[in-house]
C-alpha cells in the first residue's frame, strides 16, 4: 500500500463551504480590508549600524519643495535643481544648492575640510517620495498636535516615545558590555520630551532628555569629595540592609544599588573633555577634535546638539533625536523657507563630512556605522496655488500633507546601491502614488531594525522596509 493510500480523502463540509464562501464575499465587499498580523521579523540589513541621528524639521515641513521636487510649480515653486549628482533618481531642488557657508574666505576652511551643498551628493541619499502615517486611512492627518503624536510614537495618544523602544530594543546588548564592566549610554533625545515617554514593560527605557547642548554641569565629581572612609558608608550601610531581608525581598536593593553604580558610571562619562563640545578645544577625539565640529556643524543650538550627537555615539549610544528649524510657514514661506533650508543644508553636510573623517572605535568610520534620517510631522499644502494668499503654505487632509518625502543617508545606504534611489515614485501633476507606499511606522522599525535593536511585538503590523537592500 502506498503512502497517498494511507491518507483520508478531504472533503469539504457544508458548515466549512460556507464559511469560506462568506470570507470570499466579505473580502468582495471590501478589497481594503486590512487584517493585522505579525510583520517579518527583520532585513537583510539588520544591525548593520551602530547609530542613529534622527533629524525632525520642525512644524510640518514641505517635502516637495527639497527632496520630491519633480512635481507640478504648486507643489514645489522654487525649482527642480540641474546641479543633482549623477545618479540621482529622487526630486532634489533648488533648495537644496543654498549654501552661505561656503561662500566667502571667511568659511574656506569649511570648503578645505570637504563640506559641499548638499545638491552635490544627493547621489548618496535615498528618498521614500511617500511616507504616509496612516497609508489605509481615508484622508492625511495635517494636526499639529496628532500628527506630532503619530510622529513620536507611532499613534494618536500613543504611550511609548521611538527612543524608548530603541532603548529597549537594545537591552541585550547593553546588559553584555554591563557584565563586561562597560558602561554604554542609552538614547538621549536633545529637546524634545515627547520621544521619551513610556509605559508598562517599556518605562524604565525611557531616554534622557537633554536640555542644552551639554554637560558642563556634570564638572565635579561628588564621590571625590568624600574621604575613603565616608565614600564607603553608603555600599556597607546597604549591604547590611539587604542581608536582614528575606531573599524574596532583595530584588529592590539589588536594582537601587545598580541603579546608583549606574549613575556614578554615567557621571564618570559625562565629566569626559571630550563632551565638552561648546569649546575649541584642539584635542583629538575619534580623529576629530571640538573645534573642527564646530567649525563643520556651527556654534548654534542646533550645531552643538548635533556635535554632543557624534560624541555621545564614542559611548555607545545607539541614537539621538533632535529639532531643526521652524517650518511651519503659513505666510512669508516663499521669503524665508530659503533661510530655513539653509541651515538644514549646512547640518546635514557637516554631518556627512564629520562622519567620513571620524574613526569608529570599532573600526572604520563612523559614516560607515550611522544613519541619518529627516523627518517631519506632516507635509504641507497650498490648496492648488504655489503658495497661499498669505505667500504661505497651509496643512489639511490631501496628498501635498500625507506624504513625507524622507531622506536617508549613510554608508548602509551607499553600501547597499541605493544612494540616489528613490523608493517609490509619484505623479507629478497630482501627487498621487504611482510607486510604494510606507507606513511611518514601517520606517520607525526599519531604523530600530537597522540598528540590531529587538522589535519583537513593536508595530507587530508593520513590516521593516526590505527594499533598501532588494
Amino acid at each position: 500500500m502506498s503512502d497517498s493510500d494511507d491518507k483520508k480523502s478531504v472533503t469539504l463540509g457544508r458548515r466549512r463551504l460556507l464559511q469560506g464562501l462568506g470570507a470570499s464575499t466579505a473580502a468582495l465587499a471590501f478589497p481594503h480590508l486590512w487584517l493585522p498580523s505579525e510583520a517579518r521579523a527583520q532585513t537583510s540589513g539588520h544591525g548593520s549600524v551602530r547609530h542613529l541621528i534622527y533629524i525632525r524639521l520642525s512644524g510640518g515641513f514641505r517635502f516637495t519643495t527639497a527632496f520630491n521636487g519633480d512635481v507640478a510649480d504648486e507643489f514645489n515653486p522654487f525649482g527642480r535643481s540641474d546641479r543633482r549628482a549623477p545618479g540621482t533618481e529622487w526630486g532634489a531642488t533648488k533648495l537644496l544648492e543654498r549654501a552661505s557657508w561656503l561662500e566667502g574666505e571667511a568659511n574656506k576652511a569649511r570648503r578645505d575640510a570637504g563640506m559641499k551643498p548638499v545638491v552635490e551628493f544627493t547621489n548618496e541619499m535615498c528618498v521614500l517620495p511617500c511616507v504616509d502615517h496612516e497609508p489605509l486611512a481615508a484622508r492625511a492627518d495635517g494636526g499639529h498636535g496628532t500628527g506630532l503624536e503619530r510622529f513620536l510614537t507611532g499613534y494618536v495618544g500613543g504611550a511609548t516615545g521611538f527612543l524608548t523602544y530603541v532603548n529597549y530594543g537594545v537591552r541585550e546588548r547593553v546588559a553584555r558590555a554591563a557584565g563586561e564592566g562597560i558602561t554604554l549610554l542609552p538614547a538621549f533625545s536633545l529637546g524634545e520630551a515627547g520621544m521619551a515617554t513610556g509605559a508598562g514593560e517599556y518605562a524604565t527605557y525611557r531616554p534622557p532628555v537633554l536640555e542644552g547642548s551639554g554637560f558642563e554641569r556634570f564638572s565635579v565629581d561628588p564621590d571625590s569629595t568624600l574621604p575613603a572612609w565616608a565614600a564607603k558608608l553608603p555600599g556597607q550601610i546597604d549591604t547590611r540592609f539587604r542581608e536582614r531581608l528575606h531573599t524574596a525581598l532583595r530584588g529592590g536593593v539589588d536594582t537601587y544599588q545598580q541603579t546608583r553604580k549606574a549613575t556614578s558610571d554615567y557621571g564618570k562619562i559625562f565629566r569626559d573633555p571630550m563632551l565638552r563640545v561648546s569649546t575649541d578645544s584642539n584635542e583629538e577625539y575619534d580623529g576629530i577634535t571640538n573645534r573642527e565640529l564646530r567649525t563643520l556643524l556651527g556654534t548654534d543650538g542646533t550645531g552643538q546638539r548635533a556635535a554632543l550627537a557624534l560624541r555621545l555615539f564614542h559611548f555607545g549610544c545607539p541614537a539621538v533625536f533632535l529639532n531643526q528649524g521652524g517650518y511651519d510657514f503659513h505666510s512669508r514661506e516663499d521669503a524665508e523657507l530659503p533661510g530655513e533650508m539653509d541651515a538644514a543644508n549646512r547640518l546635514v553636510s557637516g554631518l556627512r563630512t564629520a562622519l567620513r573623517k571620524m574613526q569608529h572605535p570599532e573600526g572604520g568610520t563612523y559614516w560607515d556605522k550611522t544613519l541619518v534620517v529627516l523627518g517631519s510631522e506632516f507635509g504641507r499644502t497650498t490648496g492648488g496655488s504655489r503658495y497661499n494668499s498669505a505667500n504661505g503654505s497651509d496643512h489639511s487632509s490631501d496628498l501635498a500633507t500625507r506624504w513625507m518625502s524622507m531622506p536617508f543617508m549613510g554608508g548602509v545606504i551607499t553600501a547597499a546601491g541605493k544612494g540616489g534611489k528613490s523608493l517609490g515614485s509619484v505623479n507629478g501633476s497630482n501627487l498621487k502614488a504611482t510607486g510604494k507606499v510606507y507606513s511611518y511606522r514601517s520606517v520607525l522599525k526599519t531604523m530600530m531594525d537597522l540598528l540590531g535593536a529587538d522589535h519583537q511585538g513593536i508595530f507587530p503590523s508593520d513590516a521593516p522596509i526590505e527594499d533598501f537592500f532588494a
